[in-house]
């Protein structure tokens, strides 16, 4: 177990190397992050929503128990952050503090549930219709990102680098619900402009045009309320990219297919 010297080391250090961003607290800047929250609850909301509505008419509700278990502490984690914004925004930063502490043990469910939830549905999925599940890469890489940028986030609470870390995790989470239906209108809004074929490129905007427009947005709102770049914008979002293009890179790999494919016991 860490003690209390170790972890201030391991923040003191990651704060040195985000170059100790120091809080600049504006309530006017802070009008910002609610807005992106809001972005994420409609993708979140359309892409799952139109998706669960689809599937029980067809199908009722035949999800397995973990995928009901899933969805809850996903949408808890997204009412806590909304909150913890909400309560920065309102200078009410004791309660912040101490709901971080549950924020910090949700995250760790999600981390473990997630992927499991991801193994369960692509076994039931191959079982059912010969589904094969390279996609798997992109459903890990998720958990990865967020436990990533998260921790980096927790570890830096006090910091600006604590809110834009915390907000990149949560854009990267929400790419699921992205996908299933704000990628899909401006996938064709792109589409119609620049050919974009049927491999990676047209999976790279399926899956990853609607987070990567709110990373931008969040550049650019950096840009315009402090008239610069974060370093932890900069970090966070660098890597964000490099897990998107690892992703995508593992999908399109016969290796890694034949890989996932024992994942799941086959």
């Amino acid at each position: 177990m860490f003690d209390h010297v170790t972890l201030q080391g391991a923040k003191n250090q990651m704060s040195s190397a985000l170059l100790t961003e120091v809080p600049t607290p504006a309530p006017d800047r802070r009008n910002g992050f609610l807005g992106f929250v809001a972005v994420v609850w409609f993708a979140v909301l359309t892409g799952f929503g139109l998706d669960s509505l689809s599937h029980i008419s067809r199908h009722g509700l035949d999800y397995p128990a973990i995928v009901h278990a899933h969805a809850i502490v996903f949408v808890t984690w997204l009412v806590l952050f909304t909150a913890q914004v909400a309560l920065v925004r309102s200078r009410r930063t004791g309660l912040h503090r101490k709901l971080g502490v549950a924020g910090a043990a949700l995250a760790i469910v999600m981390i473990i549930l997630g992927p499991v939830t991801a193994l369960v549905v692509a076994s039931s999925n191959y079982a059912s219709r010969g589904e094969t599940p390279e996609f798997l890469a992109i459903e890990f890489m998720d958990v990865i990102a967020f436990g990533c940028l998260t921790g980096a986030g927790l570890l830096l609470r006090g910091t600006t680098a604590h809110k834009r870390l915390m907000l990149l995790g949560l854009i990267y989470l929400s790419t699921p619900g992205f996908a299933r239906f704000l990628n899909i209108v401006l996938g064709i809004a792109v589409g119609a402009i620049i050919p974009l074929g049927h491999g990676f490129w047209r999976s790279c905007v399926s899956i990853f045009i609607g987070t990567d427009l709110l990373l931008v947005g969040l550049g650019i709102y950096d840009l315009m309320t402090s008239r610069r770049l974060y370093p932890s914008y900069g970090w966070g979002a660098g890597f964000v990219l490099l897990c998107q293009f690892t992703a995508l890179n593992l999908l399109f790999s016969p290796a890694w297919k034949a890989f996932s494919l024992t994942l799941i016991g086959h």
